[in-house]
């Protein structure tokens, strides 16, 4: 397929082959290969330490690769640093807006970074302030927001360069409900518009929602990758039933319903129970006689597919 066939929406943005990096003898990203295209939400999914967050510093310039390739927008990273900079907007997990400006006092000095016009930064910051509802905030400090007012504020600062990539890092971690999904609104709106996002999260649901594909990481490298569905079809049955009783029970229905089920896993006081059709497995309960106090029944999540493929260990 030529250029000139090709769909606007799958125009490569960023692309990695064999990326590496190495603090000293450890290796924190061990060979990765992705791509993201123009419009879509590609997300980074794994536990502390599996890399992810260095690999999303060295999009953004905060890490230098060790070896392997990175292009964002067809230029390599380490060749064309300041062009590639001028191209990209970050949402850090960290709240580094100036507290001693105002609200709009801090896209018009950060738009000044990028060496634009006094009246385009003035024009831009003004479009992006209604764009994340905050209009109305304009001349208000920025201590006197709320944690999803500040949030959305960090987004409007990453856009004011108008970037092609933008690199959100925990986007809503803290939030209450209301607000995530306010950011989440407006983050399926930049997608819309071509821009490609590029997202970690330790919410499932997060990742669910907005992630066209993603891949998680472990120990450094990409263990699976895909759209969220794909992913959930390829690791994890169709139908989920959730059990509680007492420990001593529990054991028993994991015995009873090991026929007819593809795996099963104790969380806590639950028996999970994956199957594809949990109408079955219901009904090998039913006929045991053993009474169950809990059942939740459910489709297979992300969530399923995050501790399949990373195990439920805590990692600090």
């Amino acid at each position: 397929m030529n250029d000139g066939a090709k769909s606007e929406a799958y125009q490569v943005t960023l692309v990695a082959r064999n990326l590496r990096k190495t603090y000293g003898d450890f290796q924190a990203v061990r060979g990765v290969n992705f791509q993201a295209h123009r419009g879509e939400c590609f997300g980074f999914l794994g536990p502390n330490g599996a890399g992810k967050t260095t690999t999303m510093k060295m999009i953004y310039g905060a890490a230098i690769p060790t070896s392997g390739e990175l292009e964002v927008t067809g230029l390599d990273v380490t060749r064309y640093e300041r062009d590639v900079k001028r191209r990209i907007g970050v949402v850090t997990q960290e709240n580094n807006l100036d507290e001693d400006l105002k609200v709009k006092e801090n896209l018009l000095v950060y738009g000044r970074y990028f060496d634009l016009p006094r009246k385009i930064v003035t024009q831009r910051a003004e479009e992006l302030l209604e764009f994340v509802q905050l209009s109305e905030k304009s001349e208000a400090m920025v201590d006197q927001l709320s944690g999803g007012m500040k949030r959305r504020l960090l987004i409007a600062r990453a856009l004011i360069n108008d970037p092609d990539l933008v690199v959100l890092d925990e986007p809503t971690t803290g939030l209450d409900p209301q607000a995530r999904h306010l950011v989440w609104d407006k983050l399926r709106e930049l997608t819309g518009e071509g821009k490609t996002l590029i997202l970690t999260t330790h919410y499932m649901d997060e990742a669910a929602q907005l992630c066209d594909r993603l891949c998680i990481m472990e120990g450094g490298r990409i263990i699976s990758e895909g759209a969220p569905r794909e992913l959930i079809s390829k690791h994890v049955s169709a139908e989920v039933l959730e059990l509680r009783t007492t420990p001593e029970l529990l054991e028993k229905l994991a015995w009873i319903v090991e026929d007819v089920s593809d795996k099963t896993d104790r969380v806590g006081d639950a028996l999970l129970v994956y199957a594809p059709n949990s109408d079955i497995v219901a009904e090998k309960i039913r006929g045991s006689g053993i009474e169950v106090e809990n059942v939740l029944r459910r489709r297979g999540t992300l969530e399923d597919v995050f501790l399949k493929l990373t195990g439920r260990r805590l990692v600090d």
